[in-house]
């Protein structure tokens, strides 16, 4: 099978591509699409067998908002419609609506299945997403919650199919190398900083916990903490606690140091008031530490409460507290928590499983 991917060049998402077409391109030829976000690089790069990727010199070379990528639309559409007809693939998957927008251009007049991702439904653009989700073959919904969402902005259900974020269980295991810690027990947070995120929450949380510090991993740089907007109101809510002295902030964590930090942690709280992907929970699954996570988005499919973590609402210190002190005083739940999550995150969401799921997607967009 022929397979175009249509999507942004940058951050999180993208590293979610690349390994599901890394997957794909072991029996099956995948080539991404997506417009110059750097000067630096060939036009066209090989990144594994069978996987291409292809940059679109169309407006400036750097990373763009999706508002401001918009004027530049038609063109990487006008471009794909002239690489298509020469190179035809046989399905098309595009993420986001501002490349939705860009492969429904591209695709017009060869009778080729448009599959789409949109990550998250922006509130702003409602009635392009109904229309390009009720003209796509296949809307791929990362969770349950997402389904929902496209469900009430009028996509049709049985355009539908929910296809899950994966994780790399080639480095996010139970067995490996462990980060450094004291005899206090640990609690982490991974991502951003902001109080959407869930770091202020268990801040917040930690008055209500004894010999406990919080680990948080995220942000800038670390050289860049200091003058972090977010970063200082995370200290300076840490002072008015008086838990500053428990709490260490390290900034943006190297990726290939991510799992031995979870390792080290008696559990890993991810409580942010959205969860499209999950990630972070899915990878602390993985590593076989503990979860408490915030009842939302893609939380509410891989968490199971009780069984593979624990589930909390959103911006709820005294609950988080509560839960976090009952794991941490119970050693044979934190041992149980931690076995059956990394079982689950190994066989529902590895990357095998997840571009398996992804190909019977395609399949039956082009039956």
């Amino acid at each position: 099978m022929n397979i175009a991917i249509v999507a942004s060049g940058s951050g999180n998402k993208r590293h979610q591509i690349l390994s599901v077409a890394r997957e794909l391109g072991r029996e099956h030829h995948v080539t991404i699409y997506s417009r110059r976000e750097s000067a630096d690089g060939k036009p066209r790069t090989r990144v594994a067998p069978g996987v291409t990727v292809e940059h679109i010199g169309v407006g400036p070379a750097r990373s763009l908002s999706p508002a401001d990528v918009v004027p530049f639309l038609n063109d990487v559409g006008d471009h794909l419609m002239k690489r298509w007809q020469q190179d035809r693939p046989d399905v098309i998957h595009a993420h986001s609506w501002t490349y939705g927008l860009a492969a429904v251009t591209g695709a017009k007049g060869l009778d080729v299945p448009v599959t789409h991702t949109f990550h998250t439904v922006d509130a702003a653009h409602l009635k392009l997403e109904r229309a390009l989700g009720r003209r796509a073959r296949v809307v791929i919904a990362g969770s349950g919650d997402e389904e929902s969402a496209l469900i009430r902005i009028g996509v049709p259900r049985n355009h539908i199919a929910i296809v899950p974020y994966g994780v790399d269980t080639e480095r996010f295991h139970r067995q490996g190398l462990t980060a450094a810690r004291g005899a206090r027990r640990r609690l982490l947070h991974v991502g951003p900083l902001s109080p959407d995120r869930g770091a202020h929450t268990i801040v917040r949380a930690l008055p209500g916990l004894t010999d406990v510090e919080l680990v948080i991993a995220g942000g800038p740089d670390p050289e860049e903490l200091e003058d972090d907007r977010d970063a200082r109101r995370l200290r300076a809510l840490a002072e008015q606690l008086g838990v500053a002295d428990r709490v260490t902030m390290l900034g943006q964590v190297k990726r290939a140091s991510v799992p031995k930090l979870m390792r080290s942690a008696d559990a890993v709280v991810s409580v942010p008031r959205e969860a499209t992907s999950g990630i972070v929970a899915l990878e602390a699954m993985a590593c076989g530490v503990p979860v408490i996570a915030s009842a939302v988005g893609a939380h509410l499919d891989s968490v199971i409460d009780g069984v593979t973590g624990l589930l909390v609402p959103p911006d709820r210190p005294a609950r988080t507290a509560r839960l976090a002190r009952e794991l941490l005083t119970d050693p044979t739940l934190r041992t149980a928590l931690g076995y059956a999550g990394a079982d689950r995150a190994r066989s529902r969401y590895s990357w095998e499983r997840v571009s398996q799921e992804l190909l019977r997607v395609y399949e039956s967009a082009c039956a």
